[in-house]
């Protein structure tokens, strides 16, 4: 039976309750009521009371951001998101631009336009400092928005100057509010009144369809009859701004918790205004504090013409005062035999006892722990999101929450639903552009030039031009558009261009596929033989590995339980686990880990955790103690910082048995360290330990289980291809919530690091200053002391007498030091969730994965975190990291940075994964093109008899290795998208490149569909280009190498190689069969040449892409 809601289970029981009607009878005779003893979420649960019985409009008001939205969640579950909306500041700091969010000028645009036209009650939830900002009075709204419906006469050229006057931007494609994009009979715009952008379609000058879209996809959504176009907000001058009281109606209730401090909050943010106000230029200073903002003085004056409940600590003068008899909810730190007992005393003494579950999965996990006990169910459940619970001794009701029990970090809903994408950035990153380099899998490095048109047989087509050396062009058809990639390496490089017909391409695509295939036969014996080697079997998960992972602080990600679960099916299984956990900084790769560990322990082994740096065993150790201190294991750790005694005390349990789980660096590998029983290794970064060690840890290997961690992303060829010799987890989905580091590329400003470090101390955080040189390390420690007295600085550096580093980056760790001045010594595993302020100093001087390693040290809790990148000028820097330095700033989210470091990190990876020899073989080709010579040469492995008698049967053969033939189409068919049809050439650039990635009549499907939904209806030309993609397939099918359609004449050539298994296979021989029996549909033919006789097809008279489609298919489906 599914878990009831809170709408139907617990606030129905609390509508009954005495004290809210208690409250509800003063207001009828008291405009001011304070409210003291309330605890945990009860004020929401009362304002959700009043709404109900009342039916009138509410202004909640909470003295911090983080709060109000946990109370937005809370009654969007009890009352419904259509009668709840959250109004947050659109400022973090006054008169700061950049400080300002759209995400939040849209929902503030959301409440003002249903205030200013309210036809039912709501309630508005928002932080006090929202408050702090004046809005549009309402005639000035309707000035500033227009409505937009279906049916509706409207002259296209009127809404496109419109958007002007509204100062919209006009853009190639829309991705942000204030955005408008016109494409032949089709206007895009993204208005700050909704979430989503609005695609209108015109026929003539009447509406004929208006639909939501997708920012990332460009696809739209649903049909919607009107919208509203609104300007934005705050970028609209009038004569006056007004309070945000003056929209309310007249019998609104504002309801607030902690106002005395939400109060003071107001008056900070006032005197922040004023203060920026005076700095800025006199252009710039043209509104006043007092025109954009209030003090809380004035707020407070407003306030008077509305009934207030204030609940409150401490009595409120001029308020009628109430008292409740609320606690919180006791903290039972994961103690269930104490929860049991509280329970059961609960029941005796006739409590309603009530949990809040966030799931059924929780309500499980919960009953089943309650059960091995030996305690029943004494409470009754519902789900929610309530955020804290508490007890009320006076009703003898107590209403808990799972997240408070499993001592959980609760995710709330962030009020962003859209975010212009990192996926739009990530294609202008990685998109071809004019003189970029790239590199040709036949011919090798050249320069793109653009997309020309040329003169085919009288026939236009469209071509990328490359440059090559000295000046030689190639023009490539879209066809062959698989055979160009972008030249990635290593940043930094000196890129040389190839000589068009010179042997040195081709020598050295030789030699690199020559190494790859010997490395992947290598990998891949390896990988057969442990397929067939045995290890230990562990059982299934016991009741205390249950109770550990139900007690992680944070929701698990869809793909850490994927790995989890992967982990657990190998370490079942009699072999022997080899499994890589590939996941990217603070995704929560160490939680697997432990889960893995503990298992291992739960059944009797001992388990050791191999870490490259001294830091980092100990970061482990404080994780995997803090994590299993209440379950009966024992963790030790090893580095070279520990005494003498303690290592052989350490080494004696692990020969004895005493100890259950060892963390070390590589001293853990070492001929005197003796185990009882290992039966788990698991390696952390294996990539930085020297060649001695890993030939150390491949004889340990063979016949222990092991589990790999690694934060450098592993390439997808890499993943499918010669990484299936090793099973692979791959974490990519960030944790839920992690807020995202606002990041700022800056100057050295000492005004600002002195306002960034004390605002982090003020809110008892800790900070982190990056500067990689130890010669001024401690001049910056001292300006820091000197700009922040009361703050306590350390630093720690590489070449620091070791105890000492230890004991400072300890002492940071543990709260003692509020900032630590270091050398890049914090990248290597130093995690202290507390601090959520990192400087990075010459942040050019570093590539993007360090520059968001680094950055991934912060935002590790639920705390806003910031990053500021100290460069010198932007006209000092070159534009390379000018550009590293915006995507980095642009895209502050955990999991998105992983996709903007991609490249960078994969090449590194790649490198790391494939050893130095072939590092040197992507440098000088280029990554994406190695990774096709790759594919290349496992195809060509996959006809060796040695490989075949690796496996057992065809089916684990096929499962590890799946390669395409490659077939080049030559035509003179005009196949392109028209200039007037896709008008920006950017865009067709970036079609062109997607179109030559698609894989499977599916994704050409929803190609040619996002086309039509974009561009409206296709041209002959372009419906004709996917289906030449269509022919490419069927072509890879029936087994030819070459298609040629010219003049009308179809020439079909087969694989050059005689020794093909092409020409044994039972396709080519039915082949045979179908054209000798159908002579007329074409003929079998021979080509000489010096290189030896091809074999091909002909037919006659073929005039479309269509007809020679047929063709193909009449032969496919004669196999």
């Amino acid at each position: 039976m599914p878990l009831p809601e809170i709408k139907t289970s617990l606030l129905p029981q609390f509508l009954k309750y005495q004290m809210g009607k208690t409250i509800f009878s003063t207001l009828d005779s008291q405009s001011l009521v304070a409210v003291r003893g309330a605890a945990g979420s009860f004020p929401s649960i009362w304002v959700a009371e009043y709404f109900l019985i009342e039916k009138s409009t509410v202004l909640y008001l909470i003295d911090d951001k983080e709060k109000a939205l946990y109370a937005t969640a809370e009654l969007e579950q009890m009352l419904g998101e259509d009668k709840v909306l959250y109004f947050p500041s659109s400022h973090l700091d006054p008169y700061q631009l950049e400080s300002v969010q759209n995400a939040d000028i849209v929902l503030r645009t959301e409440v003002l336009n249903r205030l200013s036209s309210l036809k039912e009650p709501l309630v508005v939830v928002a932080p006090y400092i929202a408050m702090s900002e004046r809005v549009l009075k309402k005639e000035d709204l309707g000035a500033i928005s227009h409505t937009i419906s279906q049916g509706a006469s409207l002259d296209f050229d009127f809404v496109d100057e419109l958007l002007t006057h509204y100062h919209f931007k006009q853009t190639d494609f829309v991705s942000e509010p204030g955005e408008f994009s016109v494409r032949g009979g089709i206007i895009d715009v993204f208005s700050y009144s909704n979430e989503h952008p609005y695609r209108i379609s015109f026929f003539g000058s009447e509406i004929e369809s208006i639909r939501t879209f997708d920012i990332e996809s460009q696809l739209s959504h649903e049909k919607v009859d009107s919208f509203t176009l609104v300007s934005n907000i705050t970028a609209a001058t009038t004569s006056q701004k007004v309070p945000f009281t003056d929209l309310l109606p007249e019998r609104t209730l504002v309801v607030s918790t902690s106002g005395l401090l939400g109060l003071h909050k107001m008056e900070q943010f006032y005197d922040r205004a004023q203060e920026n106000y005076q700095k800025l230029s006199k252009e710039l200073s043209h509104s006043k504090p007092e025109d954009l903002f209030m003090d809380h003085q004035l707020f407070l004056s407003g306030m008077k013409y509305f009934k207030i409940v204030d609940f409150t600590a401490s009595p409120l003068k001029d308020f009628y005062n109430l008292q409740l008899h609320q606690t919180p909810q006791p903290s039972f730190h994961k103690n269930f035999e104490m929860l049991a007992q509280d329970l059961q005393q609960k029941n005796t003494l006739g409590y309603s006892c009530w949990i809040s579950f966030s799931s059924e999965k929780q309500k499980q996990r919960l009953e089943e722990i309650l059960k091995e006990i030996a305690v029943g169910d004494h409470f009754f459940s519902f789900k929610s999101d309530l955020h804290e619970g508490f007890v009320d001794t006076e009703l003898k009701v107590s209403v808990y929450t799972d997240h408070q029990i499993f001592d959980r970090y609760q995710r709330y809903k962030a009020k962003n639903s859209f975010a212009k994408s990192e996926q739009l950035t990530l294609k202008d990153l990685t998109s071809l552009k004019i003189g970029d380099f790239i590199t040709h899998i036949d011919h090798g490095v050249g320069k793109f030039m653009g997309l020309v048109k040329i003169n085919n047989n009288g026939r236009i087509q469209e071509c990328f031009k490359l440059v090559y050396k000295n000046q030689d062009l190639l023009y490539v058809s879209v066809h062959s558009l698989h055979k160009i990639s972008k030249y990635t390496g290593p940043e930094g490089r000196e890129i040389v261009l190839s000589k068009l017909g010179s042997p040195a391409w081709r020598s050295l695509k030789q030699k690199t596929k020559a190494k790859v295939k010997q490395m992947a036969f290598d990998l891949i014996k390896l990988y057969a033989e442990r397929k067939s080697a045995k290890g230990f079997a562990f059982t299934p998960d016991s009741y205390l590995q249950q109770e550990l992972e139900a007690s992680f602080l944070y929701e698990d990600t869809p793909d850490q339980e994927s790995a989890t679960a992967d982990v657990k099916k190998d370490m079942e299984s009699p072999l022997v686990m080899d499994r890589l956990v590939c996941g990217d900084v603070g995704f929560g790769k160490t939680e697997v880990a432990i889960r893995a560990a503990f298992k291992a322990a739960t059944d009797g082994k001992q388990v050791a955790v191999l870490v490259p740096t001294t830091i980092l065993a100990f970061q482990h150790y404080r994780s995997f103690s803090e994590r299993l201190k209440e379950f009966p294991v024992t963790v030790s750790f090893l580095n070279r910082f520990r005494s003498a005694k303690q290592k052989a005390q350490t080494k004696e349990g692990l020969k004895e048995g005493t100890i259950d789980i060892v963390i070390g660096t590589h001293q853990l590998v070492s001929k005197d360290i003796v185990f009882k029983d290992l039966g788990l290794l698991i390696i952390d970064e294996e990539h930085k330990f020297g060649v001695n060690v890993k030939d150390k840890l491949k004889t340990l290997k063979s016949n222990i289980d092991t589990l790999t961690l690694t934060a450098t992303p592993i390439p997808r060829t890499l993943q499918f291809s010669l990484m299936a010799a090793r099973d692979l987890s791959v974490i990519k989905t960030p944790p839920p919530n992690r807020q995202p580091v606002e990041t700022h590329v800056v100057g050295f400003d000492e005004e600002l690091i002195r306002d960034a470090v004390s605002y982090e101390l003020q809110r008892d955080g800790q900070v982190y200053f990056i500067n990689n040189r130890i010669e001024n390390l401690k001049e910056i420690a001292g300006l820091i002391q000197r700009l922040v007295p009361q703050a306590r600085v350390v630093t720690g550096h590489g070449q620091m007498e070791g105890k000492q580093l230890e004991t400072n980056v300890l002492d940071f760790m543990e709260g003692k030091y509020d900032v630590l001045v270091s050398t890049t010594i914090v990248e290597s595993g130093v995690d202290v969730p507390n601090a959520n302020t990192i400087f990075i100093n010459d942040a050019q001087r570093f590539g993007m994965a360090d520059l968001h390693q680094m950055r991934g040290r912060v935002g590790r809790s639920n705390r806003k975190a910031f990053c500021y990148l100290i460069t010198p000028s932007y006209e000092l820097i070159s534009s390379d990291a000018r550009k590293r330095l915006e995507a980095i700033e642009q895209f502050s989210d955990l999991g998105s940075g992983f996709h903007i470091a991609m490249k960078d990190l994969e090449i590194r990876g790649a490198g790391d994964l494939l050893g130095a020899e072939q590092s040197g073989f992507i440098n000088e080709m280029g990554f994406e093109t190695y990774q096709k010579i790759m594919q290349e040469a496992l195809e060509e492995l996959q006809n060796t008899e040695e490989f075949e008698n690796l496996f057992e049967n065809e089916e684990q053969r096929q499962k590890l290795i799946q390669t395409r033939r490659d077939v080049n189409i030559d035509t003179d068919l005009e196949l392109m998208l028209p200039d007037d049809y896709v008008q920006s050439t950017e865009e067709r650039l970036v079609l062109y490149q997607r179109l030559a990635d698609l894989k499977g009549p599916g994704e050409l499907a929803s190609f040619a569909e996002e086309l039509k939904d974009r561009f409206g209806r296709m041209p002959m030309q372009a419906e004709d280009l996917l289906k030449s993609v269509e022919l490419k397939w069927l072509a890879q099918e029936v087994g030819f190498d070459k298609l040629v359609l010219k003049a009308g004449v179809f020439l079909g050539y087969f694989p050059s190689n005689p020794q093909d298994r092409f020409y044994a296979s039972d396709k080519f021989h039915k082949m045979l069969h179908y054209l000798s029996a159908n002579p007329t549909e074409a003929k079998l033919k021979e080509k000489h040449s010096k290189d030896g006789s091809q074999l091909l097809i002909r037919k006659d008279n073929v005039q479309s892409v269509a007809e020679l489609t047929q063709l193909l298919m009449n032969i496919r489906a004669s196999y």
